[in-house]
């Protein structure tokens, strides 16, 4: 039965969902990119996500606007994002338990949201795939790469974009800068605290828009806790990826064809353990980290909080 997965329609199956699944991956761990370069880590990716899936459901699902829905979980992340700055830059709280706090909160605020507005699953109609104009018709290529919702076009865009901005800009140099040395970035006049909350607060909107694309775009469903340890596999890509976004990108695209091998194994029955199945993923994070752990350096300032004068 294992042959069925060597079919061509079966491959072309498994690499467009894997592009399809990288959706919330790709937004999620390049917010994560970009504050963790300024030298902060959010462990709040999750919670972020989540009620950002569940406002850009909720808001679909009442107003049926998918566009209103998707700019409602980009604000709530933003919101989140701004708390989880003012946490960590204003009070300097360890920032590792402050992320596990704010991810406490939006996995309770989300799930409490849900039973008290829906109180039960449903479904919207989400985002649909736009179909490129000659390039969709590309044989095999075309329906992978070409057939996709506007969303997953978005989160490749945003790898390019994100690229540029830390490479080619000043803005870039000096995220970068306040995340290796913020002392000489600060005597440089470059502003500390204005850096790092722009990047967390993007962070924490790009990460509401990564919850919004599962629940309107990927799976057009909320339920609780539906991330289940996704924000967290974004966190481990950024590691895996040396903080670069391309090898960020390459990572995410490793776990979603990984997950998505794993959801066709289930579709066709083949004799495999499911629960075998669906922990690979999360095998994978373990392993990409322990390879990966002894190769990359982080920012040298990361995690470490800023005070002018120390």
């Amino acid at each position: 039965m294992i042959d069925q997965l060597f079919t061509e329609a079966v491959l072309v199956g498994i690499l467009a969902s894997g592009i399809r699944l990288a959706t919330p991956y790709l937004y999620a761990s390049i917010g994560e990119t970009l504050s963790q370069r300024s030298g902060v880590l959010n462990l709040g990716v999750e919670g972020q996500m989540l009620l950002g899936a569940f406002t850009a459901f909720y808001i679909t699902f009442t107003t049926g606007n998918l566009w209103l829905g998707v700019l409602a979980a980009m604000f709530v992340g933003l919101l989140m994002g701004l708390a989880m700055a003012f946490v960590t830059i204003n009070l300097q709280a360890e920032q590792g338990i402050s992320g596990i706090g704010f991810y406490l909160f939006g996995l309770g605020m989300s799930d409490l949201l849900f039973q008290k507005m829906l109180g039960t699953v449903a479904t919207v109609s989400g985002f649909r795939p736009i179909h490129i104009p000659w390039l969709s018709d590309l044989p095999i290529i075309g329906k992978i790469l070409f057939s996709q919702n506007i969303l997953v076009y978005g989160a490749y865009l945003l790898v390019a974009v994100t690229w540029f901005v830390l490479n080619k800009t000043t803005l870039g140099l000096k995220i970068k800068a306040v995340g290796e040395s913020p002392q000489a970035a600060d005597s440089l006049g470059v502003s500390v605290s204005r850096i790092r909350y722009l990047t967390v607060s993007v962070g924490g909107m790009l990460s509401g828009l990564a919850g919004a694309s599962l629940s309107i775009a990927l799976l057009n469903v909320f339920q609780q806790n539906m991330t289940s340890g996704l924000g967290f596999i974004a966190v481990a890509l950024v590691y895996f990826g040396g903080w670069r976004p391309f090898a960020v990108m390459g990572g995410a695209l490793l776990f979603s064809m990984v997950n998505s091998l794993q959801l066709w194994v289930q579709v066709l029955n083949i004799p495999i353990p499911s629960d075998f199945a669906v922990m690979m993923p999360y095998v994978l994070t373990i392993i990409a980290l322990v390879i990966t752990v002894q190769r990359v350096r982080p920012p040298s300032a990361l995690t470490k909080p800023f005070e002018r004068g120390h």
